[in-house]
């Protein structure tokens, strides 16, 4: 029983009724100035009415604001389950227009059938209602309904008429959303642009949780080891030294941070920030030292030989992999082989156990995003133990997509 009456006190019924009582109102401003109401026809008002309600909803859907217009009223009143549903964008090519001109006519006439059923409709319910106070029948819908001993009952008709009146209503409204979906609604071509879109969007905020995994936790690391050093020695020297790198690597998380949160917040300042590429790799071995680990490091890479992005990726990849030996295998040597051959980038980061044992698997976040990065340019990366050495190998084609 709720589904037959529920729908018959909704609020989205009622702001439908008034949106398809709208377009009654255009048709009827219009039948007043041309042909007008006194001594017309049907066969007038269908030759010059509707006409020139033709060519004027016609000119209306050329201007490119009425798509807009068209759109925001429509969700405001028809009240679609999903606002994008229907676009509330300017139209911009002659699809568009011919789409908007469409919705115009279908909800012209779909009102004015609305609106006329509504008003004979209640008239014919309240002379119903009312006839056990007349002398005669009423006429319902222009048509007479005999007189005699039946026009008792004829009031138990009005509920049944309301009722009827209603459901119409409601079967107009939902007719006139699924109108607005497809005339008003983004088309084939606009529904795969915005998933494009989106799943850039998508791609650029886990590249930037990777940057912000990355960076963040590489200074993480980096702080808590050169802390706990600096408690266990009580060389001068050497705190002295391990303050420095803390300030040193604090101030660089502090520049990626900015940088990725002003790109979250998408403001005209999102390059203010030099992002890191392989010029910055002297700096991050260097940290890696003064973390009590030797490092012996290569990179051959001629100048202006990698695209900016390659060269910002591979810094992150040498990062994420020094900062995994800072985590899991204190002490451990570091070799790092960087260098261009047959139109890759080849990269070759190994280290031993260490003092901590080498407990580190293969599956960790870290290695994962390694793959995830060289996947997405093109290329392949590989980790694993090699015998005594931790061994991470990365390949990355120089021209992205080949």
């Amino acid at each position: 029983m709720s589904e037959i009456f529920a729908p018959l006190f909704a609020a989205a019924t009622y702001a439908r009724w008034l949106h398809l009582l709208i377009g009654v109102v255009f048709v009827g401003v219009v039948l007043m100035v041309y042909p007008g109401t006194e001594g017309v026809d049907l066969r007038q008002i269908l030759t010059g009415s509707v006409l020139l309600d033709s060519v004027l909803l016609t000119l209306v859907a050329l201007v490119p604001a009425a798509r807009r217009a068209e759109g925001v009223q429509a969700r405001l009143l028809l009240m679609p389950e999903r606002e994008e549903q229907i676009g509330v964008t300017s139209s911009t090519g002659w699809r568009d227009r011919g789409r908007t001109a469409g919705w115009l006519f279908g909800r012209v006439a779909l009102g004015t059938v609305a609106g006329f059923a509504t008003v004979h409709g209640l008239v014919a319910i309240c002379s119903l209602s009312t006839q056990p106070f007349q002398d005669r029948a009423p006429t319902l819908f222009g048509w007479q309904l005999p007189d005699g001993g039946q026009m008792l009952l004829y009031p138990l008709l009005a509920p049944v008429l309301l009722f009827g009146l209603g459901w119409f209503v409601v079967l107009a409204g939902r007719l006139q959303l699924a109108m607005a979906v497809r005339l008003l609604g983004a088309s084939p071509s606009e529904r795969l642009a915005e998933a494009e879109l989106r799943a850039e969007r998508l791609l650029e905020r886990n590249r930037l949780a990777r940057e912000l995994h990355d960076s963040i936790g590489h200074a993480l690391t980096v702080t808590v080891l050169q802390a706990g050093a600096a408690r266990e020695v009580a060389d001068p020297a050497f705190v002295a030294q391990a303050l420095e790198v803390i300030e040193e690597t604090g101030r660089r998380a502090m520049d990626d941070l900015e940088r990725t949160l002003v790109l979250l917040r998408e403001t005209p300042d999102g390059t203010a920030v030099e992002q890191p590429g392989v010029e910055q790799l002297p700096g991050l071995f260097e940290t890696a030292r003064a973390a009590g680990h030797p490092v012996e490091a290569t990179v051959q890479i001629p100048a202006g030989a990698l695209p900016g992005v390659l060269s910002r990726e591979t810094y992150r990849i040498v990062q994420e992999a020094v900062t995994n030996v800072l985590k899991h295998a204190a002490g451990a040597a570091i070799v790092a082989r960087i260098a261009v051959r047959d139109g890759k980038l080849e990269l070759c980061c190994a280290n031993g156990r260490g003092s901590g044992g080498g407990s580190r698997r293969g599956g960790g976040k870290g290695v994962r995003g390694i793959r995830e990065r060289a996947a997405l340019l093109g290329g392949e990366a590989a980790a694993g133990w090699q015998g005594e050495d931790w061994v991470l190998t990365v390949r990355l084609p120089l021209r992205l997509g080949s």
